[in-house]
């Protein structure tokens, strides 16, 4: 049980860091035009790796 959520809890923070990777490479053109603002990648990419 511990063991699977430590995976788990591993697993959602490399999700969360290759959305923010991704996101980041992306200009401020492309993220206004799928709706999205340089400053909310971080938040964004947190509550995506969650669940």
């Amino acid at each position: 049980m511990f063991t699977s959520l430590i995976l788990a809890r591993i697993k959602a923070y490399l999700a969360y860091r290759e959305t923010v990777r991704e996101l980041s490479r992306l200009t401020d053109r492309e993220l206004d035009d799928i709706g999205v603002a340089r400053f909310e990648i971080e938040g964004l990419a947190r509550t995506r790796s969650i669940g």
